[in-house]
């Protein structure tokens, strides 16, 4: 009637060039392309924060002047493995692990 019969067309001939090898290695340059600058902008950053807090924790002595990560500023009393004690007023020491040390002030800061 008013619709005319559609007839399907032949797909063209696949050909075995090397475009097709570089079109699958173009598709996937730019997923590539993001992991490199995502290695280069967060992971590498990242793991670079992470040696250096291990190498300041590793260099904690007895009489530092430390930010625990709650705010909390102290001195260090005791050393243990893997806790401190850490003496936040006179006669108050508290205990807490190593690893929530943030930072180590320089001398005399905390009084």
């Amino acid at each position: 009637m008013f619709i005319s019969e559609a007839f399907a067309q032949a797909a063209p001939a696949a050909t075995a060039s090397g475009d097709s090898v570089f079109g699958s290695i173009g598709g996937m340059l730019p997923i590539l392309l993001m992991f490199v600058v995502l290695y280069f902008v967060m992971i590498r950053p990242q793991m670079k924060r992470q040696k250096e807090h291990k190498a300041m924790i590793d260099a904690l002595a007895k009489g530092d002047e430390v930010v625990i990560a709650g705010g909390v500023l102290g001195k260090v009393t005791k050393m243990g493995d893997s806790y401190l004690s850490v003496e936040v007023a006179p006669n108050v020491e508290i205990q807490v692990q190593r690893a929530s040390v943030v930072q180590v002030l320089p001398k005399g800061t905390f009084k």
